[in-house]
């Protein structure tokens, strides 16, 4: 018989509720939610607005799933990202990091990959895109946990934590998922990069990273069920994706 536990992911688990998922404990990026057509009117193109666009490659993933979507990539003037964007097969805008210049309503999904971590002035912002969401509309994307300072990064957010900053701007945390493991993104910053780390690297990121295969062990000795598992790998985690409705 295996001996009582205290299980280091339960506190999460128990804070955010069912939005630690129970059907799966794998890792994932945050383009797994662009395979899920949330919001979508039938008969009526994807709304979507990618707040801090960057380079805009997210518009790929989008037309590969829905080639009419109505995608607009948003950012601030001076992103160190936006630098490298060259293509003019899109539209794109700037905006002052606060104010989102639409109207209200008018997306169907905001999709915002590993971008808080990079705001001023998250509370402001998240509830403009409350307003900019459809009744019904979702935010989706990833942020930072325990990753360390990059690209002008401002803060890291627990899971908890933002649970708490999309209540207060009426946006409901439906899902949380772990991805890459913590100790993975540090260790990467610590080694030279060339072709063997691009190799490595790219395993870890889009597949299951060492920490995250350990926690799965660690989850078959002990017995525990899915959602205990996702939440031990959130606790860990570098970066963690989400899923949020407006209410």
């Amino acid at each position: 018989m295996i001996p009582a536990v205290r299980l280091p992911g339960r506190e999460i688990e128990r804070l955010v509720g069912e939005a630690v998922p129970a059907d799966h404990a794998r890792q994932i990026l945050a383009e797994h939610y662009i395979d899920r057509e949330m919001g979508r009117a039938e008969g009526r193109p994807w709304r979507v607005l990618d707040l801090g666009c960057g380079s805009g490659s997210s518009v790929d993933f989008f037309r590969a799933r829905d080639p009419a979507v109505e995608w607009i990539g948003l950012d601030i003037p001076d992103s160190p990202e936006l630098r490298t964007r060259t293509r003019t097969d899109a539209r794109f805008e700037a905006f002052d990091g606060i104010s989102i210049p639409f109207e209200e309503g008018s997306f169907d999904l905001v999709y915002c990959k590993q971008v808080l971590e990079h705001v001023h002035q998250p509370r402001p912002l998240l509830a403009e895109v409350h307003r900019v969401l459809a009744p019904g509309g979702f935010m989706a994307g990833s942020t930072s946990q325990l990753e360390p300072f990059h690209s002008f990064s401002t803060w890291n957010y627990t899971p908890y934590f933002l649970r708490l900053l999309l209540q207060e701007a009426g946006l409901s945390m439906l899902e949380l998922r772990p991805g890459i493991d913590g100790i993975s993104l540090i260790t990467s910053r610590m080694v030279v990069q060339g072709r063997l780390f691009d190799r490595v690297w790219g395993r870890w990121w889009g597949g299951q990273s060492p920490l995250n295969r350990a926690i799965d062990l660690y989850g078959r000795v002990l017995r525990l069920d899915t959602r205990a598992i996702n939440a031990t790998k959130l606790l860990f985690c570098g970066q963690f994706a989400f899923l949020a409705q407006r209410e």
